[in-house]
């Protein structure tokens, strides 16, 4: 095990014979005092062709992007996609600030090149694109609203995948029909 790198968490028997993915994400910290810090969950991370973003990851660069924009973002999901041969993140913030999404685009890639070298790497090699599109809060609401997950105990995913992704879009066309 190497201190900073992100670990998903597995719990097994002495002998090997029965294992459970508990589906949080660990950092080590410190081998030597057996310092462990959470950084996410297993659903929550995106790894396209070998960018290995974790929740830590998109949160900081989100945190980064509101304190350099001086703007608040309440709400954010993330979903890779084809962009021709390669892959393309493309990235939903919610908020009711002006944000204008090319600037966000340039800022999250910066983020993510310094936060993580692996998508760096595959940034140059493999990832196309970087894509932002900027929704007022209320759709990331209403969306949590109409699968009957409204409240605080419940939280928007991170990480959208195939169908989730699909419904996702869905959503954000009707509420452009509407508006």
């Amino acid at each position: 095990m190497e201190e900073g790198r992100d670990y998903a968490l597995l719990l097994s028997t002495c002998a090997g014979a029965w294992r459970y993915l508990i589906g949080d994400t660990i950092r080590f910290v410190s081998k030597k005092r057996s310092e462990i810090v959470l950084t996410g969950r297993t659903k929550q991370f995106i790894s396209l062709c070998g960018e290995h973003l974790s929740q830590d990851n998109l949160n900081r660069a989100i945190r980064m992007l509101q304190d350099e924009l001086n703007v608040k973002i309440n709400e954010f999901t993330l979903t890779g996609i084809r962009s021709g041969n390669l892959f393309a993140h493309q990235w939903y913030l919610g908020t009711d600030d002006a944000l204008d999404p090319e600037i966000a685009s340039l800022k999250l890639d910066e983020y993510l090149k310094v936060l993580n070298d692996d998508y760096r790497v595959e940034r140059i090699e493999a990832i196309k694109n970087v894509l932002v599109e900027v929704l007022p809060l209320q759709v990331f609401h209403d969306w949590m609203k109409s699968r009957g997950k409204e409240g605080g105990a419940n939280k928007f995913p991170r990480v959208l995948k195939n169908d989730q992704h699909e419904k996702w879009v869905e959503h954000i066309r009707k509420y452009k029909t509407q508006t």
